[in-house]
């Protein structure tokens, strides 16, 4: 089974931030065996030909891209396409994260559409999924997840669903407020998507809250393939650490 250890550094680091941790990523795993961790890597969309570039010797990490429009091309001011995070070294799109639904007008349906833009052009679509605590407390998390997923993936084949990552994260566990998940509270939602998806879909990640004192235990969810993490993640010591636990978990 693979096991997908990555990062999405959200709006953070400059140019020469970003080359720095790139580079020592690559040092670190010059002649090094990583098994079945799969390493990946989301800059801000500044960053994405910088980091591919520093990363050219090290192919096994995949670097991505935080959004990408539907369209291949037009007059759509301030977005980037598939096909130009693509060209910049991008072989990921992460898709439908809570913050830009809130805050962008994300919708099922463009959430939608671009799955299937990132399927048409070769690179990997990364959903995100989650619920906010109100539906978690009415005990609704297992449903609002599958179903938002079903929005997202409708009318894919196969084939289509086979190069698609999941990350589940719940929104009353991600960000700079979140509270972490117990293991208790995973399993649920985990079972659901895996019930729906599992067999369908290239991995199913875990993100929220995600820290060094947490990723083995949320790693050993049955379900789970693999963690897309945030602050953690940020400062390279904290990423190769996690390489580290999920090689030897």
């Amino acid at each position: 089974m693979t096991v997908w250890i990555g990062t999405s550094w959200k709006m953070n680091k400059t140019l020469a931030e970003a080359t720095a941790w790139a580079r020592g990523l690559g040092d670190f795993l010059a002649g090094r065996e990583l098994g079945a961790v799969q390493p990946f890597v989301i800059p801000p969309a500044t960053a994405i030909a910088a980091v591919a570039q520093a990363l050219a010797a090290e192919p096994r990490v995949l670097v991505g891209a935080q959004n990408a429009h539907w369209e291949d091309a037009g007059a759509w001011t301030g977005e980037v396409s598939v096909p130009q995070v693509a060209d910049a070294g991008a072989r990921i799109v992460e898709i439908g994260h809570s913050e830009r639904r809130e805050h962008f007008g994300e919708t099922d349906e463009t959430v939608r559409a671009k799955v299937a833009a990132t399927l048409a052009h070769g690179l990997v679509p990364l959903l995100c999924v989650g619920e906010p605590a109100a539906v978690k407390d009415a005990g609704g998390s297992a449903a609002f997840i599958t179903d938002q997923a079903a929005r997202a993936l409708e009318g894919l084949a196969p084939e289509q669903l086979g190069r698609v990552l999941i990350a589940y994260e719940p929104i009353w566990a991600i960000g700079a407020h979140g509270r972490p998940a117990t293991t208790a509270e995973l399993e649920e939602p985990f079972a659901a998507l895996a019930r729906a998806w599992g067999e369908k879909v290239q991995g199913l990640l875990y993100g929220g809250s995600v820290g060094l004192d947490n990723a083995a235990e949320l790693l050993g969810i049955e379900p789970v393939d693999g963690l897309f993490v945030g602050r953690t993640a940020w400062q390279l010591d904290g990423y190769l650490r996690l390489l580290r636990i999920a090689a030897h978990p």
